[in-house]
């Protein structure tokens, strides 16, 4: 396996946080930290995308950092355009999820080999889930993805060549014709959206691991 290389998206103005979430302390770093952290365990280069006012601020976990766009997917291809061209595999982590460790990256990494074009993370939905319109839903059959997700960069490239849209990037992958694998996530892989969640992740956080400090 070729050159890999990780984007961490934190472009995101955080509006039900109330403010920029991804800076907030948690333990004794940013929550972007962590996630910076994870991602350089497994990954040859880091791209941080940012909001372009965090643009010139200096970021020493990440090898190069970019403005992001109005959309995640821009944001994702703004990363993707400093990605080498020399990478073959390409992950994109949300910054806003610092308990993703080392073991989980590593994780998707080596699934790719099983052939797949992209490699997401999942985990069984718990609680009963209804339709506004059509009552209680199978939830057997469903599943909450997370990141990071990894793909073969030559399908992740592919995918964003129409400027399209989508809530993550492998349903951009598979709607380009991709297959998509699904591998086990990990339940505490929580995604800072309230306030209170950082609560949580402060619980949690001992008992990530993260590879060796960059």
């Amino acid at each position: 396996m070729g050159p890999v290389w990780t984007i961490v998206v934190a472009a995101g103005s955080a509006t039900r946080f109330g403010r920029p979430k991804q800076y907030e302390p948690l333990g004794d770093r940013r929550v972007l930290d962590w996630s910076l952290r994870a991602a350089r365990s497994t990954s040859d280069g880091v791209v941080l995308v940012v909001a372009p006012d965090h643009v010139d601020s200096p970021e020493p976990g990440a090898d190069h950092v970019v403005a992001g766009q109005a959309t995640r997917s821009g944001s994702v291809r703004a990363g993707l355009d400093a990605v080498p061209d020399d990478a073959h595999v390409v992950l994109v982590h949300d910054g806003a999820r610092p308990l993703a460790g080392s073991d989980l990256f590593g994780a998707v990494v080596a699934a790719l080999s099983q052939g797949a074009d992209a490699v997401v993370p999942a985990v069984p939905v718990v609680d009963t889930v209804r339709s506004r319109t059509t009552g209680v839903v199978d939830r057997s059959d469903l599943v909450v993805v997370q990141t990071p997700q990894a793909f073969d960069a030559a399908a992740l490239r592919a995918a964003h060549v129409a400027g399209d849209e989508g809530t993550d990037d492998a349903s951009l992958v598979e709607a380009n014709g991709g297959s998509v694998l699904l591998v086990p996530g990990t339940p505490t892989n929580l995604k800072i959206t309230y306030p209170t969640d950082l609560l949580v992740a402060e619980a949690l956080l001992p008992a990530v691991t993260y590879g060796d400090e960059p």
